[in-house]
């Protein structure tokens, strides 16, 4: 499945940003689907990730309450809500999809090109 991020930019802490992500192959409404982020220096992190039909969301502490993950199987979507952004928030963000019942940690099945997310304070 190949992958394609967009909506980052810059923003005010505080503020909000929704990244997109576009999708093609087929079986999307099977994938899990996935953010991660990294910034400059720091390992690359699972943000959050939703399962086949949207029951199953997870997210990482820091973005509990802040950030919200959805999909749209109709458009091969997936959106990351991001509110009350933070300047520790600031990091490339990436789009993934993953098998059902494959760690996030090990081979992805589609991995996308990022976009820069950045917050002033």
């Amino acid at each position: 499945v190949q992958l394609q991020a967009s909506g980052g930019g810059l923003v005010q802490a505080g503020g909000s940003l929704r990244l997109s992500c576009a999708a093609s192959g087929r079986n999307f409404s099977r994938w899990r689907l996935g953010w991660f982020r990294q910034a400059p220096g720091k390992e690359r992190e699972l943000v959050a990730y939703i399962g086949s039909g949207g029951v199953t969301r997870y997210y990482e502490d820091s973005v509990k309450g802040r950030f919200t993950i959805s999909r749209d199987d109709a458009k091969n979507m997936v959106y990351l809500q991001m509110d009350f952004l933070r300047p520790e928030d600031t990091a490339g963000y990436h789009c993934a999809a993953q098998v059902y019942g494959r760690s996030w940690s090990g081979q992805l099945a589609g991995w996308g090109q990022g976009t820069q997310v950045t917050v002033s304070s």
